[in-house]
């Protein structure tokens, strides 16, 4: 029975190992992920500082550089804490291994001991010739040649254990330099997040100088913002007006060829016949114009199907730039420095590299391309009743109409001639109501 308790006890202890190593890679991926998105947000950061004539971005990228540096630390605490639960686990494994190679020893020695006062040849074939009948011979023939099995099993048995003993003792020295190799990259990890911070409080210390110009700044851009955002606003409203229209009609004629059928049907009967079951006409435009009439799309089922597939894939889509980070989160926020300063954003703002294309995120029919400026243009793309938006593009290749695929080029992204930086505004909604793009796009 103990031994059935200590072989479940071992069971459980290979399995957790198994579990806590699994983690282990899992954590070292999501830290090297990490470790490039703040190698990317570092590249912008010196080229923003290059460029850039308002601080107030600096802030922003800054203040990412940062969560991301903290992120970072907290993963590789977590690396080190399953580390620490991996060698413990080992070190039980090894006092176990070392316990039960003494009690091995001790009673091999034991047993040694015994053979050598009995070693004999004369001794043994007494112990044989003086059995007192052929069974009595032939079990004791029996009981020597197992005592001389016991031994040779016993033996491989400390040798085995002695090998797994020097394996476990290897693998916990390795896990002793890693997890130290981790303390030593956390303190690295946590003396450039105080520099990062210090940083950013000068930056901060800098454009409170000129609170007056850049609070202004903010508030015209907050404006600009609003505008854009109006007119988005109108075009899906229009695109849903346009949409229901469609099917309004599609409505009226399925109903017509409906009724015409039945009529046909019921005069090939005959006049003894029951008659056509036909819809009214003021019913067929009573609902034709609820369709028109309604604030949001009535999908048909094609539309329906696409809704359903975008839906499907939230949190799975992939990002409308390759590659970029997250500068303007979605909602209300206060400025990073002037925290009485709330700032709206409908969608999230992403920094990208110089000359870098904007990709649609799923398929879909363009419903518009807007042009608010010979530099500054929008796409507008429609997905059953949602609607994904691409602002702040230089160039656009797609028209209204064109269907697009997932991952297709649908522009290029502006760089502001000003501020040197290359930022997609990019939003989702459901008809007219906005929702956060982080929770659609992977891994954001």
């Amino acid at each position: 029975m103990p031994k059935y308790i200590l072989s479940l006890a071992f069971l459980f202890l290979t399995l957790q190992m198994w579990s806590q190593e699994d983690q282990q890679q899992k954590l070292e991926q999501r830290k090297a992920q990490i470790q490039q998105e703040i190698r990317e947000n570092e590249e912008l950061l010196q080229v923003t500082k290059k460029k850039e004539k308002s601080v107030s971005t600096l802030i922003a990228i800054q203040g990412t550089k940062i969560k991301l540096k903290e992120k970072l630390i907290n993963t590789t605490e977590k690396q080190t804490k399953l580390l620490g639960n991996d060698m413990y686990i080992n070190q039980i494994q090894i006092n176990k291994l070392k316990k039960d190679l003494t009690i091995l020893r001790e009673d091999y020695a034991k047993m040694i001991l015994k053979s050598y006062k009995s070693r004999s040849e004369q001794s043994r074939a007494m112990f044989l010739l003086s059995s007192e009948n052929f069974l009595q011979a032939y079990k004791r023939f029996q009981y020597m040649k197992q005592y001389a099995n016991y031994r040779k099993l016993q033996g491989e048995e400390i040798k085995v254990k002695s090998e797994e003993l020097a394996v476990f003792n290897e693998k916990l020295g390795v896990q002793k330099t890693a997890k130290q190799k981790l303390l030593e990259e956390n303190e690295k990890e946590r003396l450039a997040l105080q520099q990062e911070k210090e940083e950013q409080v000068k930056l901060i210390n800098s454009i409170k100088k000129d609170k007056k110009k850049i609070l202004a700044e903010i508030k015209k851009k907050q404006q600009e913002t609003r505008d854009i955002d109006r007119k988005i606003d109108r075009l899906i409203r229009e695109a849903i007006a346009e949409a229901n229209r469609k099917a309004a009609e599609a409505n009226r004629k399925a109903i017509a060829e409906a009724n015409k059928k039945a009529t046909a049907d019921a005069v090939k009967k005959g006049p003894t016949s029951a008659p056509a079951k036909t819809v009214a006409k003021a019913t067929i435009e009573a609902e034709s114009k609820a369709i028109e009439s309604s604030a949001k799309i009535v999908l048909t089922p094609e539309g329906k199907l696409l809704a359903d597939n975008f839906r499907s894939n939230k949190g799975r889509l992939p990002w409308p730039v390759e590659k970029g980070i997250v500068t303007l989160r979605f909602g209300d926020q206060p400025h990073p420095v002037y925290k009485s300063l709330t700032i709206h954003n409908s969608g999230v703002e992403i920094t990208t590299d110089d000359g870098a294309s904007a990709r649609a995120v799923f398929s879909g029919v363009v419903t518009s391309v807007m042009v608010f400026s010979p530099v500054n243009k929008a796409v507008m793309i429609q997905h059953g009743d949602f609607f994904t938006v691409y602002q702040n593009l230089s160039s656009v290749s797609v028209s209204k109409g064109d269907k697009v695929s997932t991952k297709q080029t649908i522009g290029r992204v502006r760089t502001n001639g000003d501020s040197g930086k290359t930022v997609l505004k990019f939003t989702i909604s459901q008809n007219t109501t906005y929702t956060n793009p982080s929770g659609w796009l992977f891994n954001m």
